[in-house]
C-alpha cells in the first residue's frame, strides 16, 4: 500500500498513529481481505484489535452482506452453543421457539468471534467441524445445516500456553492461525501516545463544549514513559477525565497541563501489573459516564457563574453567602411531603444536620440504615435520569433543596 492509501485507511476506521508495527497490521488485513482465509487478530485489551475484522469485511467480495462480532467471554457457557448455532423449540428450558444462531445469520458474510480463548471445550470441537466443512446442528436437532461464512478471531491471552495447559484445541489454533495479524500495544508505539491524546482532547472539547487540553513538553514525556497496561482505551478514558476538570478549572478555550498535574491522573507505574483484560464501566455504561460528566460540568459551570457576578459587582464578605446562595432551590414550604422527603434522605445520610430533619425522632432502624448507607446513591440515582435533578430528588424521597445541598458536598470533596 502507498503512504496515501494507508493514510485514506486509517481516517475512515479513525485510525491514529504512524507506528510500523500498525501499519504492517493494516497491510496484511488488506492484503487478506479479497480471500477466504481465516485470519487470527491478536494483542492485548485496548489496542484496536475491533477494527482489523471490520477492514477485512469492508475490503472482501463479502461487504455486501451481514456482519457480526460476537464476545465469546461475555456470553454464558450453557448458552454459547445456542448463541451461535441456534436451537430447536423445546429443546431446553426456555426455549420457546426456533432460534437460528449467528453462523446462520451471517451465511455469505462475516462473523468476529473475540475472546476466542474463552469458548468452552466442548464448543471449540464444534466450531473445528464449522471450519472445516461449514456445516453445524442447532441445539436439539439432528439436522445438518451447512453455511458459508468468512471466520476472523481475535485473543488476548496466550493460545499456545492455553493448548499447553488443555485449555483450547490444538487442532483449531492452527485452524484459526492461518494468518496471524498482531496488534501492537500502545506501549510499543510511543511515537502515537501524543498524537492519540491530542485527537482525544480535541474530540471530548467539541462534545462537551470545553477548553481543549494541551501539554507541555515535561508533561508529553511523562506520558511516553508510562507503560498504559490499559492501552488506547486507558489513554482515552484518562483524556477524557482530564478534558472535564482541568478544562473547567481553567475556564478559558486552552488549558495548558505540566507533568505536576498530570501526575495526579496517572495511576501509579507497577512494573508487574499485567494488561487490562476485562472491561471498565465507562467502556459499559458510557452513557451512564456522560451524564455524570454532564452534571459535574453544569455544577462547574453555576460556581464560574457566580464568581463572574460577584467579581463584576466587587463585594465579599457577606455578599458572597447572599451569591451562592442563589443556586439554591428556593425555600420551601414545611409540609407533610417535605418532612416525609427530608426523612428519606435522613436515611440516607447523616453527615450534615438541617434544620428540618433535627425534629424528627431516630429509632434503632434508622440509625442502622443511615450507617450503612453512602453517598453512591446520589450518583445511581443521577445516572439513572442523566442527570435530572428534580427527577432524582423524587425517586429519592427528598427535596430538590436537600439534593442540591448533597451534590455540592460530593463535588467538594
Amino acid at each position: 500500500m502507498t503512504n496515501q492509501e494507508l493514510q485514506t485507511l486509517k481516517n475512515k476506521y479513525d485510525i491514529i498513529g504512524n507506528d510500523p508495527g500498525l501499519n504492517r497490521a493494516l497491510e496484511i488485513a488488506v492484503a487478506v481481505a479479497p480471500t477466504d482465509i481465516t485470519v487470527l487478530v491478536t494483542g492485548e485489551s485496548g489496542v484496536g484489535k475491533e477494527n482489523i475484522p471490520k477492514i477485512i469485511h469492508q475490503n472482501s467480495r463479502r461487504k455486501n452482506s451481514k456482519y457480526f462480532a460476537i464476545n465469546c467471554g461475555a456470553i454464558p457457557e450453557g448458552t454459547i452453543d445456542s448463541e451461535l448455532f441456534g436451537h430447536e423449540k423445546g429443546s431446553f428450558t426456555g426455549a420457546n421457539e426456533m432460534r437460528r444462531g449467528y453462523f446462520e445469520e451471517a451465511d455469505g458474510g462475516t462473523l468476529f468471534l473475540d475472546e476466542i480463548g474463552e469458548l468452552p471445550l466442548s464448543s471449540q470441537a464444534k466450531l473445528l467441524r464449522v471450519l472445516q466443512s461449514g456445516e453445524f446442528i442447532r441445539v436439539g436437532s439432528s439436522k445438518v445445516l451447512k453455511t458459508d461464512v468468512r471466520l476472523v478471531a481475535a485473543t488476548n491471552v496466550n493460545l499456545i500456553h492455553a493448548v499447553s495447559k488443555g485449555k483450547f484445541r490444538e487442532d483449531l489454533y492452527y485452524r484459526l492461525n492461518a494468518v496471524s495479524i498482531t496488534m501492537p500495544s500502545l506501549r510499543e508505539r510511543p511515537g502515537d501516545i501524543n498524537l492519540l491524546f491530542r485527537k482525544f482532547s480535541s474530540d471530548f472539547s467539541a462534545k462537551y463544549g470545553i477548553g481543549r487540553v494541551t501539554l507541555t513538553e515535561d508533561a508529553s514525556i511523562m506520558l511516553r514513559k508510562y507503560r498504559w497496561p490499559g492501552n488506547i482505551r486507558q489513554l482515552k478514558n484518562i483524556a477524557e477525565t482530564i478534558s472535564v476538570l482541568e478544562s473547567s478549572r481553567a475556564g478559558s478555550d486552552k488549558c495548558v497541563i505540566d507533568a505536576e498535574i498530570l501526575s495526579q491522573y496517572i495511576p501509579k507505574d507497577e512494573p508487574n501489573l499485567l494488561p487490562a483484560k476485562i472491561s471498565s464501566w465507562q467502556e459499559e455504561n458510557p452513557g451512564e459516564r456522560e451524564a455524570i460528566i454532564r452534571t459535574l460540568i453544569q455544577l462547574r459551570q453555576d460556581v464560574e457563574y457566580l464568581k463572574e457576578v460577584v467579581a463584576n459587582a466587587g463585594i465579599s464578605g457577606s455578599v458572597h453567602r447572599t451569591a451562592a446562595a442563589a443556586i439554591q432551590p428556593p425555600p420551601e414550604v414545611e409540609t407533610h411531603d417535605n418532612i416525609i422527603s427530608d426523612r428519606g434522605w435522613r436515611m440516607m445520610d447523616m453527615d450534615m444536620e438541617d434544620p428540618e430533619e433535627q425534629e424528627l425522632g431516630n429509632s434503632e432502624q434508622e440509625d442502622m440504615s443511615i450507617r450503612n448507607a453512602n453517598m453512591g446513591l446520589i450518583e445511581k440515582v443521577l445516572r439513572k435520569h442523566d442527570g435530572n435533578r428534580k427527577a432524582a430528588a423524587a425517586e429519592l424521597g427528598i427535596s430538590e433543596r436537600t439534593l442540591y445541598r448533597k451534590i455540592k458536598q460530593m463535588t467538594e470533596k
